[in-house]
């Protein structure tokens, strides 16, 4: 039976859609309800639509060809944008490489176990004085075939302990050491950036030639930029500053006498996957780009120039309150970080942020990895954003804005004296009191956090971590911590007193008048934990009784511009008379017309700084901190 080819041109019967049209249906929604001759022009309304990141990227909301008309490239070959390698179409295109970090050697050597009989192909382990112990490490990875799955190490705390012990099971497991892979985690600047110390490379020299030497297929040092991030820096940051220290530790092997070849294929890099996608996607390339260039410059062979990339999912996205939305979270962040052409990615269990994992966490974190392998098939196409304008476009200016970095990182004579010079843990403070603001405007949203936080939610308790060393250099910090610490004074003051503290809403109207605002309204105090006592229409003095009834020092008015042009000044007056100390209107004060100066003490809107008015809300209930 033939095939009408017809019948699969879904779009035939179509016109081909132009942008003018697309910018017509734009206005048409931007200039619903403005007043005639206030309309807005199509400069205006893709200004409103177009975002900027923290790395002062703009983000428009088309991309067209006139974004990106350059040459996109082949995965395999120069500039290694699209990837180090050409991926042949197998199902698990990419290491899943699960962390253990449990002290727990009983623990811990079961769950390696389970993570490599159910999809995980290789092991890292964080061997440190509150993770596992370093003499303890043959013991976690007896029963670790060598042969079949690699292992890596990191450390916070003692890199060489961590590293001699891998070598001394390796050496001393019978296996065939030419077919033993992994990496020793030897990092002389991470360790210098974490501890506030002056950074020594003495030690990567040693573990090159042994790596070199005897076991062909370990890699002995890695550029992780996974605790910069985690300390708060941009993706450019985390770009510029991963490529800076793979050039220092180059030129470092250089003056050792270590060959430009052999000093590339000791590097294996290391960088956070997040939650925006398109950043991860465009991340990774931009790296691969940038170090292809580098290497390229240092005489390294073409085929030998791809980065090898680690993605490990955003420690610093990670939330304690609501944790099964992590889930969401590293489920993108996985996404992102195969589609950007991740050599090995590691998806950090849901409850990371409220201790160690359980065996349910831990399975559903390496579930993540096996799902979008086996099922969504994301490794069987190689760079499948390639080509895209938006992609291309983002990717170019990540690595433009990064190089810069670069170059003025090396102008200040390289990664080591920037970080001995305080410049990059300034850097990152500027970004964080960037950052700081947009998440207090919830510019930047935290799904069940900042922004759809579950009502009545209680503490989730995890598994404790043991009391770790204290860290003198980069602070390692979380996106949502400054929610997590409201809506833990309000867990506290609600064990204290046996009631939640409580903010009251004073719904006007009718449910077709208050309705939007009252949910707006109640999701922003539920950011803090708070409680909701409503009253629903009434006149100004009921509605003030019932306030005085539930004993309201703040209450909140929800409804529409019209219900409050008639209602908003006298029932503000009944509540400022019961008693009340503060009354705010969710929305716009001018909606409520003429409004005597102090009766209404501010509003509830988008945009509004939702920790400062959280703030002053918990001191107005005695709610300590």
């Amino acid at each position: 039976m033939s095939v009408d080819p017809e019948q699969l041109n879904l779009a035939g019967v179509f016109d081909a859609a132009t942008e003018e049209q697309w910018e017509a249906e734009v206005l048409k929604v931007l200039n619903r309800g403005r007043p005639e001759g206030k309309e807005l022009t199509i400069e205006a309304g893709l200004k409103r639509l177009t975002s900027t990141t923290l790395d002062d990227i703009a983000i428009a909301p088309l991309y067209t060809k006139t974004n990106w008309d350059g040459e996109i490239g082949y995965p395999g070959v120069m500039p290694f944008t699209r990837g180090a390698v050409a991926r042949a179409g197998e199902a698990i295109a990419w290491g899943v490489r699960q962390l253990h970090e449990d002290p727990d050697v009983a623990v811990t050597r079961q769950a390696i176990l389970d993570d490599l009989e159910r999809g995980a192909t290789s092991v890292w382990l964080r061997v440190d004085p509150d993770a596992v112990p370093a003499d303890a490490l043959g013991t976690v990875l007896a029963d670790v075939q060598l042969d079949l799955a690699a292992v890596r190490v990191t450390s916070t705390h003692d890199q060489k302990a961590a590293a001699d012990a891998l070598l001394a099971v390796l050496k001393g497991s019978g296996t065939d050491l030419a077919a033993v892979k992994g990496c020793l985690g030897v990092d002389a600047l991470k360790d210098a950036a974490l501890h506030g110390t002056e950074p020594d490379l003495g030690a990567h020299r040693v573990y090159v030639a042994e790596a070199t030497a005897n076991l062909p297929g370990v890699i002995a040092l890695t550029a992780d930029v996974v605790p910069y991030h985690g300390a708060g820096a941009s993706d450019v940051e985390e770009l510029a500053f991963a490529i800076a220290t793979g050039i220092a530790y180059l030129r470092d092997l250089d003056e050792a006498g270590v060959g430009a070849e052999v000093a590339a294929s000791q590097i294996e890099f290391r960088v956070a996957a997040t939650a925006d996608q398109f950043a991860t996607i465009a991340k990774l390339r931009a790296l691969r780009r940038l170090w292809a260039r580098v290497t390229e410059e240092c005489g390294v062979p073409e085929p030998l120039r791809g980065a090898t990339i680690h993605a490990v999912t955003s420690p610093r996205m990670m939330s304690k309150v609501d944790p099964h939305v992590n889930m969401l979270r590293t489920t993108i962040a996985t996404f992102g970080a195969a589609a950007g052409g991740a050599d090995a990615i590691t998806v950090l269990p849901f409850d990371h942020a409220n201790g160690l994992p359980t065996p349910f966490s831990r399975r559903i974190a390496r579930n993540t990895q096996v799902i979008a392998a086996e099922e969504s098939h994301l490794g069987r196409v190689a760079d499948p954003a390639g080509g895209s304008w938006f992609v291309e476009s983002l990717t170019d200016d990540l690595a433009r804005a990064a190089w810069t970095i670069v170059q003025e990182i090396e102008g200040a004579g390289g990664m080591a004296a920037a970080l001995a010079s305080g410049s990059i843990a300034a850097r990152i403070d500027a970004t964080n009191a960037d950052r700081a603001g947009k998440l207090a405007t919830r510019a930047i949203e935290l799904t069940g956090v900042s922004m759809f936080p579950l009502a009545g939610e209680k503490r989730y308790e995890g598994k404790p971590r043991p009391e770790a060393p204290e860290l003198g250099g980069l602070k390692q910090i979380r996106d949502a911590e400054v929610f997590e610490e409201l809506r833990e004074a309000a867990w506290k003051h609600a064990e204290a007193t046996g009631q939640a503290p409580e903010v009251f809403l004073a719904c006007l109207g009718e449910q077709r008048d208050f309705g939007a605002r009252q949910g707006f309204a109640s999701n922003v105090v539920l950011v803090g934990g708070l409680g909701v006592v409503e009253s629903h229409g009434g006149t100004p003095d009921e509605i003030a009784a019932q306030a005085k009834q539930a004993g309201a020092k703040l209450v909140i008015l929800c409804s529409s511009a019209k219900v409050y042009a008639d209602q908003a000044v006298p029932v503000a007056q009944a509540l400022k008379d019961a008693g009340v100390e503060r009354v705010y209107l969710a929305g716009q004060l001018k909606e409520a017309g003429e409004v005597p100066e102090g009766l209404i003490d501010g509003t509830v809107s988008l945009g509004m700084n939702v920790v400062e008015f959280l703030d002053s809300t918990f001191d107005l209930l005695g709610v300590a901190r």
